[in-house]
């Protein structure tokens, strides 16, 4: 008999009855399992426990049974067990306590160690017998695999369904099933203005966050429409985000395809879920054209490549993108003609100026080879500004009309948007006021809350009409006749706004992006540039390689000939005056300067004052004080009475006697008030 097991040492310890339902729904729907599951009490009480001491844990109902995490009932069951409180765990069912075998077992063991019984409907389980260990282990493997059999039954017709093309997803904003279930555009002009300003504006900025900024820099509102709560299905309208602008951008049913298996969800070891993103090309099924789009598939593709191409590259350098701040002109839009992949950028820094360097390191980069090539950017960015004012001249008057075409079709799209917003507003005023009329005039309490939102709507109506007529009156400015006059004006006068110093570099990639494809880089004897224009055609040009650094550090050598010439008359520092009144000067363009002519001396090897004056013979103090029997004072006071020839071989006072060839000196003669000594013929 099963009560058999029921001990007394049992009896002394609580009984848990554990309730579980997998979903709110079944809660609602399923009264009769849940009572059942409430009805185990009579059996604990038959078994021999009190009402009072029967404790019913009932805080998971609602929740999923395939894993342990979120089910506080469950875990407090588990602490309980573990405690040794309880003498029994009551539950209709294994798959009641458990769908994982892993949380059903270490509550089997849990109830082992504390000699915890288990109650199902079909009888009382001692865990630490062997024999009931083993029929609760299938019976916890059984509700496990059907479980398993019930997910699979379920994926079978998601994917039955997925694969013609007639499972029901939720759709994004801009797109709403019909009644009879076909997928259509949403019948809200202003919805659908919105969304496909998206894409026009991308179109034209080729960014995500240009676009985004778009909207913001003209107060433009984006919809959205609330998922879940009880406001479901409501469509708010909100500043978009960068975010935002990407999920509209990547999502293909605006392209009027069926996807499935555009994410996967996998299961982390802490138990929680986490949602991974599917590449394209490994979409498990594809449908184009299965209904209404906002552009077609190829724009949709385009604007993939376009996305992966503003995102960073490999190893951190960016292959090609909207257009940046940096100085560097081809940014994006240079190749390398040696591998075919896309440059980078780096910059150095020049005494006057930053200039880019294009490097084409892919090959280093993914494979730990060597940089295919470099090309200075200076005389390459050059060539193409000249290039461009080279193409401006046959192309002003029509470049012109697509400028101006441009910004009207812009201005009237935001035009028509601000008027669905302000037709928004007014028709939620008009609710209003029908909605205060309708209700009974006694009734305070609600006439109140109704006249408040109706003046609520009347002031939100009035600020959208007073915000489009200045955005209105504001577009008018820029597409009247005085303005077309001044656009015609500055296209015309393209070479001096290129040349501008005070034009940011952001927009003169701009303008050369409308007129150029790509470069094609090649150096070799010299730089051959490929370029390939907008419509296919292609120019080439020939550059000469720029001198290199080292070469261009060398001091000229006709300013070497003259540094050598005059230091065999002067010292250094009257060397580098007449240096600079000649006119020469540094590579730099500085003037020479004592410090630089010693270092163009010692670069070059050239002899120095000193040794020149002593390859002549001349003679310091101390050896001529030697030679005429005097003191170095002495010679040094002669030499500043011009009795003796003294040369300088620095900027101070170190100097060489010349030596006296056939000349004596007699002593003593002239006295203190004389001249000095008397030099005689030997």
């Amino acid at each position: 008999m099963p009560d058999i097991k029921v001990t007394s040492d049992h009896l002394q310890r609580d009984a848990y009855l554990y309730i579980r339902q997998s979903s709110l729904r079944q809660v609602q729907e399923h009264r009769e399992s849940t009572q059942r599951q409430y009805d185990l009490r009579s059996r604990a009480v038959a078994l021999g426990w009190p009402l009072e001491r029967i404790q019913t844990i009932d805080h998971d109902l609602g929740k999923s049974g395939s894993q342990a995490e979120g089910r506080d009932g469950f875990q407090q069951l588990v602490s309980e067990v573990a405690l040794g409180k309880a003498g029994i765990v009551m539950g209709l069912e294994v798959s009641r306590l458990a769908r994982n075998n892993a949380d059903w077992h270490r509550l089997l063991e849990l109830c082992g160690l504390t000699n915890t019984l288990i109650l199902d409907e079909d009888g009382v389980y001692d865990p630490t017998n062997f024999n009931d260990r083993l029929l609760l282990g299938l019976k916890g493997a059984m509700s496990e695999a059907e479980l398993h059999l019930l997910k699979a039954r379920m994926r079978g017709g998601v994917l039955n369904k997925a694969r013609r093309g007639e499972l029901e997803m939720a759709p994004p904003v801009g797109l709403v099933y019909r009644e009879d279930g076909a997928l259509i555009l949403d019948p809200d002009a202003e919805v659908q203005g919105a969304i496909r300003l998206v894409f026009e504006t991308f179109q034209r900025t080729g960014s995500a966050m240009q676009t985004m900024h778009y909207f913001l820099d003209n107060d433009l509102r984006f919809p959205k429409r609330i998922r879940s709560g009880e406001r479901k299905g409501e469509l708010i309208w909100i500043k978009p985000g960068q975010s935002r602008i990407l999920q509209i951008l990547h999502n293909p049913r605006y392209a009027g395809a069926f996807v499935y298996g555009r994410t996967r969800t996998r299961q982390t070891v802490d138990g929680k879920s986490k949602v991974e993103k599917i590449s394209p090309s490994a979409w498990q099924f594809v449908m184009r054209d299965l209904h209404p789009g906002y552009i077609s598939w190829e724009q949709f593709e385009a604007n993939q490549k376009r996305l992966a191409e503003n995102a960073f590259g490999f190893g951190g350098q960016r292959l090609t993108g909207p257009v940046r701040e940096g100085p560097a002109l081809l940014q994006g839009r240079v190749m390398c003609g040696v591998c075919g992949e896309r440059m980078s950028i780096h910059y150095y820094r020049e005494p006057e100026a930053i200039y880019p360097v294009y490097k084409c390191q892919e090959e280093a980069v993914r494979r730990g080879g060597r940089v295919c090539q470099t090309i200075p950017g200076k005389v390459v960015d050059a060539a193409i500004g000249n290039l461009l004012l080279e193409l401006m001249t046959p192309m002003t008057v029509e470049a012109a009309w697509a400028v101006q075409q441009e910004v009207e079709t812009r201005l009237a799209e935001n035009d028509q948007l601000r008027r669905g917003q302000v037709e928004r507003a007014r028709y939620e005023a008009e609710l209003a006021r029908r909605r205060y009329f309708k209700v009974d005039p006694d009734n305070r309490l609600v006439v109140d809350v109704l006249e408040a939102e109706w003046n609520d709507k009347l002031r939100a109506y009035q600020a959208a009409q007073e915000e489009y007529e200045r955005q209105h009156q504001k577009d008018q400015t820029l597409t009247n006749q005085e303005t077309r006059e001044k656009i015609f004006a500055l296209v015309k006068d393209f070479p001096r706004i290129w040349d501008d110093p005070n034009l940011e570099p952001r927009e003169r990639k701009r303008m050369l992006r409308l007129l150029i494809e790509d470069v094609t880089l090649i150096k070799a004897e010299e730089i051959t540039m490929h370029v390939r224009l907008r419509g296919g055609a292609a120019r080439t040009l020939k550059l000469p390689k720029p001198v290199q650094i080292t070469e261009l550090c060398k001091t000229k050598p006709e300013t070497i000939a003259e540094i050598d010439r005059l230091l065999g008359e002067h010292c250094e520092d009257k060397v580098a005056e007449i240096l600079t009144q000649e006119g020469h000067r540094t590579w730099r363009g500085e003037t020479y300067t004592v410090e630089k002519v010693a270092w163009v001396r010692q670069a070059y090897r050239l002899p120095s004052r000193y040794d020149r004056l002593r390859t002549k013979g001349y003679l310091t103090a101390k050896e001529l004080s030697v030679e005429l029997g005097v003191s170095t004072t002495t010679i040094h006071q002669w030499g500043r009475n011009g009795l003796l020839r003294r040369h300088r071989y620095d900027k101070g006072s170190g100097c060489l006697y010349e030596p006296l060839q056939e000349i004596s000196i007699i002593k003593g003669h002239g006295g203190r008030g004389g001249h000095g000594p008397t030099f005689t013929a030997r």
